[in-house]
């Protein structure tokens, strides 16, 4: 009688449940110029911003309409670096067009599954901290770096024309003469702390300024922090000189 061998043994196909992540894309129009416009100007501005995460396109607000240029749609998507899996929330006619190319409709509770309570022999596991990103090499032109899920800290120059990414905030000990954006995710406490600013863009959570016409006179080559402030309903975002002594 003949063993099996190990390949003969392995299961040709298995079917597991996964906690896996998705994107929640809420379309508030189906006009592709227009959302071509939105996604160039998001923090970053720049194309496969997303790195293939999955995404979930919430119709909501555009659920009476009765027709959607799916192709077009899903090639910009893509071309932001989104894979779209699934749409909720759509009228009748969008969701049978985005079933016919590949989508599943799915309910929109499905996106807010609340999690399990631990039991009582389960203590509740303290999640685990990002772990901060770490360049020491410096970045020339052209060069971008996105630290997802943490802190950004480069130890060498950002060169003009380099752009540095991070979900939480960006830590400059050298001159920083490109982009930095902070908070990429959102995240409003976020800050962009630098030995020598020099930026030509600054930005935290999506609130951004530019310094096209030069820098403010008393941060120029200084140590800087840039930072949101909230107050009477808006962000502003601030600058103030950071005291090393």
């Amino acid at each position: 009688m003949m063993k099996p061998t190990a390949m003969s043994a392995a299961k040709p196909i298995e079917f597991k449940g996964t906690s896996l992540s998705v994107v929640s894309v809420v379309l508030a129009s189906l006009d592709i110029a227009g959302l071509d416009k939105a996604l160039a100007a998001m923090p970053g501005g720049k194309r496969r911003f997303f790195e293939g995460d999955a995404a979930v396109l919430d119709l909501a607000a555009v659920a009476g309409e009765t027709a959607a240029d799916w192709p077009a749609l899903l090639t910009l998507l893509k071309d932001y670096g989104l894979q779209p899996v699934a749409v909720c929330n759509g009228g009748a006619a969008l969701t049978a067009q985005a079933n016919d190319v590949g989508l599943v409709a799915i309910e929109a509770t499905e996106l807010a599954r609340p999690s399990r309570k631990p039991t009582a022999e389960q203590a509740p596991a303290a999640p685990p901290a990002a772990a901060a990103m770490i360049v020491d090499k410096p970045l020339r032109s052209g060069q971008r770096i996105y630290a997802r899920g943490g802190d950004l800290i480069l130890t060498a120059m950002v060169s003009a024309g380099a752009e540095v990414i991070a979900d939480g905030s960006i830590h400059v000990y050298a001159p920083l003469r490109g982009r930095a954006l902070a908070g990429a995710s959102g995240d409003g406490g976020a800050r962009i702390l630098c030995t020598c600013f020099e930026a030509e863009l600054v930005s935290v959570a999506g609130t951004y300024r530019t310094f096209e016409q030069g820098l403010p006179s008393q941060l120029a080559k200084k140590p800087v922090q840039v930072r949101l402030e909230a107050g009477s309903g808006q962000q502003t975002l601030l600058l103030d000189a950071l005291s090393l002594g």
